[in-house]
């Protein structure tokens, strides 16, 4: 009895496990934030290449900026990902969590006023049938 009891327990904890490696982030995500006291938006968009993942950020003005150091751990996804804004250049640093088709996390950037962080929000866009 207590080999069955021990058996079923493994079998669940490495369910458990697996279950949590088959979040995916791949798709279209609309994010919100706010920034400079306004409320600003962006989308992020991540997809497979072999078996690692890469992608683009967009803004209204800066298209298709591809993402640095794409990482899923845990169902924590991170990433950088350079914003220009008229000469300046900054990394922005991302660490979103996954919770179905919703991301919350941080973005950080560095400016020469000092380190900035902004909640982010993201919903991931509906795929067209």
């Amino acid at each position: 009895m207590k080999a069955i009891l021990s058996m079923a327990l493994v079998l669940g904890v490495c369910g458990l496990a697996g279950a949590a490696d088959k979040v995916d982030p791949v798709g279209t995500w609309k994010c919100a934030y706010e920034g400079g006291g306004l409320k600003q938006s962006s989308t992020l968009t991540i997809k497979k290449d072999g078996d690692k993942l890469v992608g683009t950020m967009s803004w209204p003005d800066q298209k298709d900026e591809k993402l640095k150091n794409v990482h899923l751990k845990d169902g924590t996804l991170t990433f950088s990902v350079v914003r220009k804004y008229m000469d300046n250049k900054w990394t922005v640093d991302f660490k979103l969590t996954m919770d179905g088709d919703k991301l919350n996390g941080k973005a950080t950037v560095d400016t020469p006023g000092g380190k900035q962080e902004y909640d982010i929000v993201a919903q991931r866009e509906k795929k067209a049938k």
